[in-house]
């Protein structure tokens, strides 16, 4: 009895969460290193009333090597419910890419939303990136290194959801790149390679706001990466205090998956806040 019914509630959440939105699917934005496209999908409110909807950029996370960007069609439809538009883009996974050119890759996805985000009624002017796990190293990495040359106040503001590899130079020190899970492609074994992927490095007067989500029962290399990441960020953005949750690494994104999540309002009120 108790299998029909969690069919049911994914069923009414599926229904609750589709409803009031649209998504455009698998539209190429690049083409990696092999020559291959690289596709994103884009969600809209279902009734547009206007150009000027703020635009999110979702990057998942997946240790690099996993993950898949239809995963998260209801995440995208949940933000989008809160009148946004958003996009959320497949990147090259290692072994067949390593940090470096999925941040291009990014980067390229950041470039396209730019010049086409008034096609799907969005605000060029009002970009925001968002990424969960390996997603935050790669968003904060792709708009914080000038070598990938976003221009400044592309983005408008960036929310990281228990980002890892933000401080990854202090952590593949002490834990040197293996095979294992690809880290040894993932990452070199060049330590300068690891500080060029450490958006640490990077924060300074003209880093785009910040909003950052810990959680409390994540893995300890994250924490210690957040609390040195927002010991650097603290000159610079003061008033910055991130939201600790009661929760695991991967409940910390699946909460996104519930319509009626906090997580929404705390994303529209940041973007709202930000001029």
């Amino acid at each position: 009895m108790q299998k029909p019914i969690i069919t049911l509630f994914f069923l009414a959440l599926m229904i609750i969460s589709c409803k009031p939105t649209m998504i455009y699917k698998d539209i190429s934005y690049t083409k990696n290193h092999k020559g291959e496209d690289v596709k994103l999908n884009i969600f809209t409110p279902k009734n547009l009333k206007n150009k000027n909807y703020p635009v999110l950029i979702f990057v998942y996370g997946g240790n690099w090597n996993t993950g898949n960007k239809n995963k998260y069609n209801l995440l995208g439809r949940n933000f989008a419910r809160k009148n946004m538009i958003v996009v959320i883009p497949d990147y090259t996974l290692s072994p067949n890419a390593d940090v470096d050119e999925m941040t291009k890759e990014i980067a390229a996805a950041i470039q396209f939303t730019k010049a086409n985000a008034e096609k799907y009624h969005g605000n060029p002017e009002k970009i925001f990136i968002s990424g969960h796990s390996a997603g935050g190293q790669l968003a904060s990495s792709a708009v914080m290194n000038p070598k990938y040359e976003i221009s400044e106040k592309t983005i408008s503001g960036i929310i990281l959801i228990d980002a890892a590899g933000i401080d990854m130079k202090n952590y593949l020190e002490k834990y040197p790149p293996t095979a294992e899970d690809n880290y040894d492609i993932t990452w070199s074994k060049n330590p300068e390679n690891w500080k060029q992927a450490s958006s640490i490095y990077f924060i300074n007067e003209k880093t785009p706001p910040f909003l950052i989500y810990v959680g409390e029962k994540t893995y300890p290399s994250i924490k210690v990466a957040n609390e040195n990441f927002l010991k650097a960020l603290k000159p610079f953005q003061p008033n910055l205090k991130p939201i600790m949750l009661n929760k695991k690494h991967v409940p910390m994104v699946l909460q996104y998956f519930l319509p009626w999540s906090k997580r929404f309002d705390e994303a529209v009120d940041f973007m709202e806040n930000i001029k």
